[in-house]
């Protein structure tokens, strides 16, 4: 009979060895690379042009809503695809149905107050 912790020392020797690949072969980057810093290679990178001005930047919060409107509803069609394929197999009817309309509810009430904010109007 196997100790209980024995299970958790091969955990942490896996763990220490993917440890220490990853440790060394960062350490054998850092060794092996050519150092040569230049002024052009320590200069801010904005796609190809040169940065001009302050790196303060001005955008509108309505994006980061819309950006989270989408994941909401990207989980949604995430859930309701695996449900459809379950809503079908027996004994499964009533009670899958009564947890969708339940998800479907908090997303309706989600979605009417984002219209009610403003947050879905585009202009």
């Amino acid at each position: 009979m196997h100790n209980y912790f024995d299970t958790y020392v091969v955990l942490v020797v896996l763990l220490l060895v993917g440890a220490g690949i990853v440790g060394g072969a960062l350490a054998a980057n850092r060794l092996l690379r050519p150092h040569r810093p230049t002024v052009e290679k320590l200069t801010t990178y904005e796609c190809g042009v040169d940065p001009v001005g302050e790196g303060w930047a001005h955008s509108y919060v309505r994006y980061y809503v819309f950006a989270y409107l989408y994941v909401v509803f990207a989980v949604d069609a995430v859930f309701l695809f695996p449900w459809a394929t379950v809503f079908s197999a027996p004994g499964y009817g009533a009670t899958t149905l009564g947890e969708m309309f339940v998800f479907l509810a908090f997303l309706a009430a989600g979605l009417a107050y984002a219209g009610k904010k403003g947050v879905l109007s585009w202009v």
